[in-house]
């Protein structure tokens, strides 16, 4: 069995896929500064409330999913939901 890529921008994009009711509109980019990677996910207007959640919890577990992945990865990851 080959050792996972840690390809968190595909991890974030599938998830946020499958939340949302327009899949085609979800996009994330990754960008790299210092010793962070930002990854920035935009959706469309409409699915924006089911991308952060009641009171922010599916963002937070997007978060903590990142968080998990530093730890496994020595990386820093940030998410960011763009408007």
């Amino acid at each position: 069995m080959s050792e996972p890529s840690g390809d968190m921008r595909a991890l974030i994009e599938q998830i946020a896929k499958a939340l949302v009711d327009t899949p085609d509109q979800v996009f994330v980019n990754q960008v790299e500064e210092d010793q962070i990677s930002v990854l920035e996910l935009e959706v469309a207007e409409s699915d924006m409330g089911r991308v952060i959640g009641r009171s922010g919890r599916t963002a937070k577990a997007m978060r903590s999913l990142l968080a998990a992945a530093e730890l496994k990865f020595g990386k820093h990851y940030e998410l960011e939901i763009l408007e």
